[in-house]
């Protein structure tokens, strides 16, 4: 692909890079979504599709918590955001937030939490926000305010 001079410049200007030229270099934010739902990958994916093609968001997908603390053990500095279900069979959303708050805080800073449930009520919340989660969201989730907050997040 070529690269653009605007007209009447020296070599030293700035140089207009095409769109897709400079999306082949940009790091997506790369997003960890934990839920034992087996629906919630296609979901996530026809949601974001427009993201992911622009390479601005990259996800991996974890059924459960144990799975999401082995690919948090692997790529643990690479991971900028989790959405976790708190209600999963095995270890919970919020044993699973413990465990991150207490041993992915180094090298800082530590991955965003947001916790997903379908039951919004106050005790969950409570818990949730004690063990350190960054934010809160019910299901069925509201895609358009995800992405309002993925937005904010990534400024």
């Amino acid at each position: 692909m070529k690269l653009r001079v605007k007209k009447g410049s020296t070599p030293s200007s700035k140089y207009q890079y095409p769109y897709k030229f400079l999306s082949l270099y940009l790091t997506a934010m790369k997003i960890l979504v934990v839920d034992d739902e087996a629906d919630v990958q296609p979901l996530f994916i026809q949601r974001f599709r427009k993201e992911i093609k622009n390479n601005e968001i990259e996800f991996t997908f974890a059924q459960s918590g144990e799975e999401a603390l082995n690919v948090l053990h692997e790529a643990h500095s690479e991971i900028v955001l989790i959405l976790s279900d708190i209600n999963m069979p095995g270890m919970s959303g919020l044993e699973l937030l413990t465990h991150i708050r207490h041993d992915f805080h180094n090298p800082p800073p530590p991955p965003v939490v947001m916790m997903i449930t379908a039951y919004g009520d106050e005790e969950n919340h409570r818990q949730a926000m004690e063990n350190g989660a960054d934010d809160f969201l019910t299901k069925p989730l509201d895609f358009n305010l995800l992405k309002e907050k993925l937005k904010t997040f990534g400024e």
